[in-house]
């Protein structure tokens, strides 16, 4: 199916944040005396807001109420995003180049606050035609519904789109909804085997992205 439209994650693929959520979390975690791990962290990531709360009281083994853990863990990634932003090399050039010859938008699984404060340091949201919250969906990635939502915003068949990510959950949300995908592994969080084989094309970075790259994707996977 030609693609006609391409769907950026945000963390971990057009800002290299995932770094604060891991810091934020340790840090969480440490001020209970508690540990945050990488095998933790790994399952949090890609999952909507209440998602990934729940998983770190699970982890944590904490009674902490869901709003609390929410609150302190995003207001850290706030101030550090506030502070400095951590662009990934060729996001603002990839979503340009995406832009000139397809549809763009925007599905992230982020609390709407740090999506909202990246869309506004970026200008992002002057250029993607929809962007999905995680936080109005009612399951998270790896389910398929933040991307099913997107293409359906878009007006457009899942077919027809390419998502781009950088998580397990991610991929396996976009395998889900019928999507290309297009696998771009966050820095420090390299992903198994097993997972890179669900994508129909592996990146290093976004600085390798093109439309022609799209484009054979399409043919390779059509």
């Amino acid at each position: 199916m030609p693609i006609q439209a391409v769907i950026f994650d945000m963390d971990g693929v057009l800002v290299d944040s995932e770094a604060y959520w891991w810091q934020a979390r340790v840090a969480f975690a440490e001020a209970l005396g508690k540990v945050w791990s990488f095998d933790d962290q790994r399952t949090a990531m890609g999952r909507n807001t209440v998602e990934w709360a729940r998983v770190m009281q699970e982890r944590l083994q904490i009674d902490l109420p869901l709003d609390d853990i929410i609150g302190q863990v995003c207001g850290d990634v706030i101030n550090r995003l506030e502070a400095h932003l951590p662009l990934l090399p060729g996001a603002l050039e990839a979503v340009a180049t995406a832009a000139s010859a397809y549809r763009v938008a925007l599905a992230s699984g982020s609390p709407t606050p740090v999506i909202n404060k990246v869309m506004a340091l970026t200008g992002l949201d002057r250029v993607f035609e929809a962007m999905v919250y995680g936080d109005d969906m009612a399951r998270g990635k790896p389910a398929p519904d933040i991307y099913l939502e997107a293409a359906r915003r878009l007006g457009l068949k899942p077919e027809h789109c390419l998502g781009i990510e950088d998580s397990g959950n991610g991929l396996r949300s976009l395998k889900a909804a019928g999507m290309y995908a297009l696998a771009v592994p966050s820095p420090g969080f390299p992903l198994s085997d097993d997972l890179l084989a669900l994508a129909d094309r592996v990146l290093p970075s976004l600085e390798s992205f093109s439309v022609g790259m799209a484009r054979q994707i399409n043919r390779a996977s059509g």
